[in-house]
């Protein structure tokens, strides 16, 4: 009964898409479409509690239709047709009246059924047929205005970058494929155990191109741009993509978790790559007047943190990062939706204080020095970190990835105390309290919780051991490099606040020190214009190209 089951959750919504097809009134679409979401997410629910309770198994119809049944593939689905549900339900309000309103949800229904194939398809080729599949209806969602130019030719960006990420893959599964002699992905993880040392030089090439497949789908530099403009879209579809689709380049890392092992290069890789990532969709996103282009660099941001998370050898944190993110960020993304969909009918829109709030207004004096401020800042989100590992008895310094998960774990927390005091509030000392309280039960959560999900997510120890040692680089390189992380840091912080207390002098030479970075900022780095540069320049080598086969034929 499982098998059937497994083969018919990717089906469901394939049979959703032909049958509103033929509907006529938007009512009836609706109703049908949320019809087969819903039994979508009660059927990866259903299998979620058969893999929770060792229902795990390979289940083939034919050698290419095979499906797999494992932790990894059960919790994906079961994230993905929920986010779906949330999509689908908000989908028939916002898109009311819309032209094209069946192939909307045609569309969507087909995006959704291919996304569930790649992560439970077994079979080599199935898998790669479902991650090009995604990449091909995202275009058309994306496209759905087709009347607007910018969705248009937004659109032609990103599917121009999946089709790259695309042969990245196609690339690593033939590698492994063709190297281990299976298609199957039990059969290969067998193989990779059995001839991993012996072969290691072709699984560093495979675990280096799986990861440049999953730049490209989860948006990392120098694959990002696609992204954050591909907003002329309906909303319902910029969160079924920033919650669901993006989260793809963390699966099909962790899908291949085997084959890092015996791979250093492509987990360094993807550390650094996300690290640059992080850091810049952050940046980018602090200077965005668009809503929900801000959203769309946070997106990216928040993906270079879950590549740098696998980079690390945190799988597990991988996935758990991907599935809060997707919650949050279709959240975020259906509000804004709500708020943008009514201000456009609103001819009495207010002037935006935002800015003023945030950047003019002048803060309450410190009543209180401001180097006590400054050690708050620093030690106590770092004393909560390390008491709440201790509390575990977990050893947070045995691998190199641990140290620096605790290390951002410090500056996030860090960065929070230090937001509350920059934006004041009228119970400073409460909302504090309260803060600390929220981030003392998110740590220990995690600490406590975190472990028993990625013993859920691997129950190989020994499998996660070998790989977080593979991510490990020499430690006197490594222990530099924390060290010089944390004394830049800390000055910063230090330094901020004892501006603060000598803003006359101190801040106007920030604010002209930091408008030409500003303004690089506020052009994404000329990213942009670069991606145009070399669009021209491939449209003019292209037309020579034809011209020059012509004449040779002529």
């Amino acid at each position: 009964m499982v098998d059937a089951m497994v083969g018919l959750l990717p089906l469901l919504p394939i049979i959703s898409a032909v049958t509103v097809v033929f509907l006529k009134e938007e009512k009836r679409v609706r109703r049908v479409s949320n019809a087969f979401a819903l039994a979508t997410f009660l059927l990866s629910l259903y299998l979620l509690l058969t893999a929770l309770a060792g229902g795990e198994g390979v289940y083939a119809f034919t050698a290419f239709l095979s499906f797999r049944l494992d932790a990894l593939s059960a919790l994906m689905s079961a994230i993905v047709s929920f986010i779906s549900l949330v999509v689908h339900f908000y989908a028939g309000r916002y898109m009311q009246d819309e032209p094209g309103y069946a192939r909307f949800y045609a569309l969507l229904d087909l995006t959704v059924s291919a996304i569930l194939l790649t992560v439970t398809a077994e079979h080599l080729l199935l898998l790669f047929t479902g991650w090009s599949l995604t990449g091909t209806f995202l275009y058309f969602l994306l496209t759905h205005n087709y009347g607007r130019r910018p969705a248009v030719r937004y659109g032609l960006w990103t599917l121009v970058i999946q089709r790259l990420g695309d042969a990245f893959l196609l690339v690593a599964l033939l590698l492994l494929a063709e190297g281990f002699g299976s298609y199957e992905l039990t059969g290969l993880f067998e193989r990779i155990e059995q001839e991993g040392e012996q072969k290691r030089l072709l699984l560093e090439l495979a675990g280096t191109f799986v990861v440049l497949s999953a730049f490209a789908k989860s948006a990392q530099v120098p694959f990002h741009l696609w992204l954050p403009y591909t907003m002329e879209g309906p909303t319902p579809v910029s969160a079924l993509m920033h919650a669901g689709i993006v989260n793809a380049g963390g699966f099909i890392v962790n899908r291949f978790a085997p084959v890092y092992a015996f791979a250093e290069v492509g987990l360094h890789l993807a550390f650094l790559v996300g690290l640059v990532t992080a850091v810049l969709g952050a940046l980018l996103m602090l200077v965005q007047p668009d809503v929900k282009k801000a959203l769309g660099y946070s997106t990216v941001g928040q993906m270079g943190y879950m590549m740098m998370e696998a980079g690390l050898g945190a799988f597990a944190l991988a996935v758990y990062h991907l599935f809060a993110h997707g919650v949050f960020k279709a959240t975020l993304f259906m509000s804004s939706g709500t708020v943008i969909h009514e201000a456009r009918k609103d001819p009495n829109i207010p002037e935006d204080e935002i800015y003023k709030f945030f950047v003019e207004r002048e803060l309450p004096p410190l009543k209180l020095p401001w180097y006590f401020f400054a050690l708050i800042t620093v030690l106590v989100p770092f004393g909560l970190v390390v008491f709440a590992h201790l509390a575990a008895g977990v050893d947070a310094f045995k691998y190199q990835g641990a140290v620096v998960l605790l290390f951002f774990g410090w500056i996030t927390g860090a960065q929070t105390v230090f937001s509350i005091y920059r934006y004041g509030a009228k119970s400073p000392v409460k909302t504090l309290l309260f803060v600390l309280a929220s981030f003392t039960v998110v740590i220990l959560g995690y600490v406590f919780i975190g472990h028993s999900f990625e013993r859920f997510l691997y129950p190989d120890q020994e499998l996660i051991k070998r790989i977080y040692l593979n991510a490990e680089i020499d430690p006197l390189i490594f222990e530099l490099q924390i060290l010089l992380l944390t004394a830049v840091a800390v000055a910063g912080w230090f330094y901020v606040y004892y501006a603060y207390e000598s803003k006359e002098v101190i801040i106007e030479k920030l604010r002209e020190r930091y408008a030409l970075l500003y303004r690089l900022l506020a052009r994404e780095l000329y990213f942009k214009e670069f991606y145009e540069k070399v669009g021209e320049l491939l449209t003019t080598l292209g037309r020579r190209t034809d011209e020059l086969f012509r004449g040779l034929v002529r």
